[in-house]
């Protein structure tokens, strides 16, 4: 049974025979081990060409920004599940991404895609700029949805990866329409909600990364390839100094059932 197209069976990422093994046009070994830092070699793989110095420059620093931030619900799940099967540690950081959506680890990408879709409609509309991005966030609001990148439950004077990003955007002179429109709705809040929210890391990374020339498609591979590195670190510690079990008897303890009691029903009413 066919299924989905089958007439382009080719990819362009790496091919090998017997002497060597080419990556995007590359010989692995004479071109890249040895010569190419791993961020260079993502971008590479990624997008199918070197980065520039700005582009390996700022993709290094995301990638950094986002890799720890304590016990975090992936590290939580991933420690959680190397306590419980000690011998699955490739489960237990399987455990830790896939936990990756729109509220924890992928919200990067949901802004992202949100910002794309913004810049469109203001290129499109014959309304002011202001006016378009007041009406999107409006739009969010009275969907009860949160605004993608921003906010943050710790970090409510700004959060200092976002800062920090931004400022070398603009160092490197790389900040353009992405970086230039999280400041316009940064500024436009106000008007559109009735309060300010400072821009949080999976603001600033999208409007970096998309302004550098990054593919808005391989965006949620930022936050998983930088976070596996995070959850190896503290898979190892659990090895060492282990806090899973901790983890989960905190979790029973602060949890009360509030269920049927026993010998009733689901409705309350005594059992027969």
């Amino acid at each position: 049974m066919r299924i989905g197209k089958q007439d382009a069976p080719f990819s362009a990422i790496c091919g090998s025979d017997a002497h060597s093994i080419t990556v995007r046009g590359y010989d692995l070994c004479e071109d890249i081990i040895g010569q190419l830092d791993f961020t260079s070699y993502f971008w590479l793989l990624v997008t199918g060409a070197k980065p520039s110095d700005d582009q390996r420059f700022l993709a290094d620093a995301v990638l950094t920004a986002i890799a720890e931030h304590g016990l975090v619900p992936s590290v939580v799940a991933a420690r959680m599940t190397v306590a419980a099967a000690p011998e699955a540690f490739q489960g237990a950081v399987a455990a830790g991404l896939l936990g990756c959506g729109s509220v924890v680890l992928g919200s990067a990408e949901v802004a992202g895609r949100f910002y794309a879709q913004l810049l469109d409609e203001i290129a499109a509309s014959s309304a002011a700029r202001d006016t378009v991005i007041v009406e999107a966030l409006r739009g969010l609001r009275s969907q009860r949805q949160a605004i993608p990148g921003f906010g943050h439950p710790q970090h409510s004077d700004g959060d200092p990866r976002a800062l920090r990003l931004l400022g070398l955007a603009r160092e490197r002179d790389v900040a353009a329409d992405h970086v230039a429109l999280i400041a316009d709705i940064a500024r436009l809040l106000p008007e559109a909600i009735g309060r300010s929210l400072p821009i949080n890391v999976n603001g600033a990374i999208p409007a970096v990364m998309l302004d550098a020339g990054f593919p808005l498609a391989a965006l949620k591979g930022i936050s998983l390839l930088a976070r596996t590195a995070s959850l190896v670190a503290h898979l190892q510690e659990e090895s060492e100094r282990p806090i899973g079990f901790i983890l989960s008897g905190q979790a029973a303890a602060a949890i009360d059932y509030d269920g049927p009691a026993i010998g009733t029903g689901a409705d309350g009413t005594r059992a027969e």
